[in-house]
């Protein structure tokens, strides 16, 4: 059959392709196209020829005819393929020329950004952070050297029957007793 006799034709002519140069490069590409949409319209007279044939072979030449549809749309995927990759390729080209061509200067003086307060308010804000760390830190120390040592603070108040009560009953609860003396005036220790 003629049919794939044009097909390998096509075949080896896009191996042309790839080492064609930029300018046959749109003429084999047409003649490639021209090939194929010639093949298309072959293939659809034939189609139609095959089902006149009689019974016993229309699906002999129906498969056959498939199978060249198969191979030409094979045939025109491809030249899009490379059609789309060597677009992308032109496209990344020109873009690398322009980058290249562009010149760059250096920016304006609106564009300054003040850092001198930034960094004033972030120092600002350091301080307070390791100060108030400190303060934790000191804090707790205290309260583990209270625990270490199971110091107890003897503070009074004005001692009464009640107070004393509720002092022994908080000190049933907590087990150590705290007592707090409390003068009109100072507070002791």
């Amino acid at each position: 059959m003629g049919f794939s006799r044009h097909v390998h034709e096509i075949q080896s002519h896009m191996g042309r392709l790839e080492t064609a140069d930029k300018q046959a490069l749109h003429l084999v590409e047409n003649e490639i196209q021209a090939s194929i949409d010639q093949i298309f319209s072959q293939l659809e007279r034939l189609e139609i020829l095959s089902s006149k044939e009689p019974p016993h072979k229309r699906q002999n030449a129906k498969l056959r005819v498939d199978q060249l549809k198969y191979d030409v749309q094979h045939l025109q995927t491809a030249l899009r393929n490379f059609q789309h990759r060597r677009y992308a390729r032109e496209q990344q080209e020109r873009q690398r020329e322009e980058l290249l061509s562009r010149t760059f200067t250096t920016n304006d003086s609106d564009t300054t950004i003040p850092m001198d307060e930034s960094l004033q308010f972030n120092s600002s804000l350091q301080k307070i952070h390791h100060g108030m760390d400190d303060l934790i830190g000191g804090g707790h120390s205290i309260l583990e050297g209270l625990r270490a040592q199971r110091v107890t603070l003897k503070v009074g108040a004005l001692p009464g029957d009640r107070e004393k009560a509720l002092c022994f009953d908080f000190s049933q609860q907590c087990g150590t007793c705290i007592y707090l003396l409390v003068t009109p005036w100072t507070v002791m220790l």
